[in-house]
């Protein structure tokens, strides 16, 4: 543990981190209670995961702040925890239209843009795909396979780890770490897809239960543990980031990321808390069915 070695100002900030972790949970357990007594059942699950990532990532990384060599467990569980929650925020997005059902019936002769991000934002002459029932079997499976192979390969990265032929600063091409992350990196990519491609047709429809800043804080939360998390630590492999003893380049970089993470995570715990409150009543009957009965009287 470093706070045996801390200096003042270092066991003043340790506390404040801490204490912004205890808070952003407590956000959220608060939170759950609104959501599982406000909610309908078939959505209270998902929209609790969702919320859960940020005080789950804000806690790994302060339990790795304080005992720098659990760093490896704590960032396995934060990134299998976000890995389900990639799938479950397309779920969610499906039961916000109603269902499957409703969905399908309110877009039956609609299509999908496939050409988005992060896969094919660039290839705009692609077709766009029907919206089916095996085209949203096809979306869900694409999230879905991230949530089942994420925690298997950090499981046999762990394997390997404690058998010494995984290291995870080692990228050359005879080591394990650099070909399970091109593998775990690809995976990521065709899981963010159909994210994206059902986010572009849903937004407007969705509008009114601010989807949108759902998925900002979703996005934010994507980028901030992993796209700022990968700069770092290639920072600190480059010895960018000045090793501070008893700290290493690398030990130091993770030392970073677990602080910014506490800090990010808990700003987006309090708003999350605010996008996520409202009333939930407002949601029964979905808006789908709604408009659809009202367009039914107003036909003479």
């Amino acid at each position: 543990s470093l706070s045996a070695g801390l200096d003042l100002p270092g066991k003043f900030l340790f506390a404040i981190l801490t204490l912004m972790t205890l808070i952003a949970n407590l956000v959220f357990i608060e939170e759950a209670v609104y959501i599982y007594t406000k909610i309908p059942s078939s959505k209270r699950s998902i929209i609790i995961w969702v919320n859960a990532a940020a005080p789950v990532i804000a806690t790994t990384s302060c339990i790795g702040m304080w005992i720098p060599r659990s760093t490896m467990f704590t960032d396995f569980t934060a990134a299998v925890f976000f890995a389900i929650v990639i799938h479950k925020f397309l779920l969610m997005m499906i039961k916000e239209c109603g269902g499957q059902k409703l969905l399908l019936r309110r877009f039956e002769n609609g299509h999908f843009k496939i050409s988005t991000g992060p896969c094919c934002c660039c290839c705009l002459c692609l077709p766009r795909v029907r919206i089916t029932r095996r085209t949203l079997f096809w979306m869900k499976l694409g999230t879905f396979q991230f949530a089942f192979f994420r925690p298997v390969l950090m499981f046999l990265s762990i394997v390997l780890w404690t058998d010494g032929n995984y290291a995870p600063y080692n990228l050359s091409p005879k080591g394990a770490a650099i070909w399970i992350n091109c593998f775990i990196g690809v995976l990521t990519i065709l899981a963010l897809w159909p994210v994206a491609i059902m986010f572009q047709q849903v937004r407007t429809l969705l509008i009114s239960k601010k989807i949108i800043s759902k998925f900002a804080l979703y996005q934010f939360i994507l980028i901030l543990n992993h796209l700022q998390t990968a700069i770092i630590n290639i920072l600190a492999m480059q010895r960018i980031i000045p090793c501070a003893p008893p700290l290493s380049s690398s030990a130091r970089g993770a030392y970073m990321i677990h602080q910014l993470l506490i800090m990010e995570m808990f700003l987006i715990t309090l708003i999350s808390r605010v996008v996520y409150r409202r009333r939930y009543d407002d949601l029964e009957p979905p808006e789908c069915t709604a408009e659809e009965d009202g367009d039914n009287k107003q036909t003479p």
